[in-house]
């Protein structure tokens, strides 16, 4: 029996999505209020990036209103509620690059609204996927040799390109050219996949080129990552999103403990032949012995938690800057100290709220499985990527070095987050 999915009252539609921005407004005007009474001499440094807030909330809620009127309402209101309270973590955290995490707020926010107000945007990302992919892969190629890091750091990851002041991470754009590519790519397949499936030829499926061939290559795609940019976390992300993505396709488990066994094989090698690979895998095991040296930021990260408590500090009580980095990588860190249990936990269920509705967006897909694809895979993608610098900082799995959706700093970072959120729009409207 097929599943359907029950839309919204339009009257209770209507009441949810200006209640929830009403809700995030005064949430992040207490908090710059509380800021701005620590440092009043920084007073209109406090306000700019609320008012860029605003702005980006009133003029999206109208547009969305106008060019997706049955858009769902809970995807927007979160996004906005996320990336505001990161804006709050930098101002407290890093004051001199909260104004221009405001400007990347006003870009990534007119970027979303393009992207779900553009009639043909799901199209094109179908139609051209190849040119998509070959631009993508082109680019991580230009990263690999001629890549470099803000920081100036040396022996840092090179990530980046660009020139001061201006610096974009390639892979966040190529995360979501991989989804849209190999959503279109298993869209297709879709048919055969779910035949052979549903008549027992499970084993054929899971030999059968068409399956095996995506498998290597993404395998092959998330080494050369590791090898040549030591980004262990975009290497875990594409591959953790491509299975999840293949699984959902195709209904097998055995591709999922297939894909896991490859994980851990690619693990094991990069441990013995890279020391980024293996610093963090041995002060995610036992970081204490090292605690004054290479394990500081991370033992300072448990702290952070544990001074957190329940309540929390409150804004601008706590320490977190003691850790480095922590506008970030570690705002996760910084949200439990100042805002503690109560705040991880708001945290948590925006992300997982956002993920459903992403899935919902999916289920809603009837007959058409690029977009359930792409729904899926772009909703896995910020929860994964969330579930890896979370569990990260709190010492659960092995550091990535991701960021955290929406509330890290980061213009390359809030981009792509934001082209997702237009994406899910655009699917999550009926007529989109």
């Amino acid at each position: 029996m097929a599943t359907t999915v029950q839309p919204l009252d339009p009257a209770r539609r209507l009441k949810i999505e200006p209640l929830l921005l009403g809700l995030a407004g005064v949430f992040l005007f207490t908090n710059f209020l509380a800021l701005s009474i620590l440092r009043p001499a920084a007073l209109i440094n406090h306000w700019f990036p609320f008012a860029a807030w605003v702005v980006c909330a009133l003029s999206g809620k109208r547009l969305l209103d106008r060019r997706l009127p049955g858009h769902d309402p809970l995807i927007f209101p979160l996004a906005m509620f996320l990336s505001g309270w990161g804006l709050v973590l930098i101002d407290r955290l890093a004051p001199p690059f909260a104004g221009r995490q405001a400007v990347w707020l006003a870009v990534s926010a007119a970027t979303m609204l393009l992207t779900a107000s553009a009639p043909q945007s799901l199209r094109w990302l179908r139609n051209y996927r190849y040119i998509l992919l070959i631009g993508g892969l082109a680019l991580l190629a230009t990263t690999i040799v001629l890549g470099t890091n803000p920081s100036g750091q040396a022996g840092a990851p090179e990530l980046w390109l660009g020139f001061w002041p201006i610096f974009f991470q390639p892979s966040e754009a190529l995360k979501i050219i991989l989804v849209a590519f190999l959503a279109s790519y298993l869209a297709e397949q879709y048919p055969a996949m779910r035949a052979k499936g549903l008549t027992g030829d499970a084993p054929q499926l899971v030999l059968s080129p068409r399956i095996v061939g995506p498998v290597l290559l993404m395998w092959g795609l998330s080494v050369i990552i590791l090898i040549w940019q030591r980004d262990l976390g975009t290497a875990v992300l594409f591959f953790v999103v491509f299975l999840v993505l293949l699984y959902v396709a195709s209904g097998y488990r055995l591709i999922l403990i297939g894909g896991l066994l490859l994980i851990l094989i690619a693990g094991a090698i990069a441990y013995h032949e890279f020391s980024v690979v293996q610093l963090r895998v041995d002060i995610w095991l036992n970081p204490w012995p090292e605690a004054n040296d290479r394990a500081f930021q991370i033992v300072q990260s448990l702290l952070a938690f544990a001074a957190g408590g329940v309540f929390g500090q409150g804004v601008g009580q706590g320490s977190p800057n003691y850790i480095p980095v922590v506008h970030s990588d570690f705002v996760f860190a910084a949200v439990a100290e100042e805002w503690g249990l109560l705040g991880i936990i708001v945290v948590i269920v925006c992300i997982a709220a956002l993920f459903a509705r992403g899935l919902r967006a999916g289920v809603e897909q009837h007959g058409r499985p690029f977009r359930a694809l792409l729904a899926v895979g772009l909703s896995t993608l910020i929860a994964t990527q969330s579930l890896l610098i979370m569990g990260g900082v709190l010492k659960v799995v092995p550091l990535t070095g991701v960021t955290l959706p929406f509330m890290s700093y980061g213009g390359s970072s809030l981009l792509a987050s934001f082209v997702i959120v237009g994406l899910l729009l655009r699917l999550s409207t009926p007529e989109g």
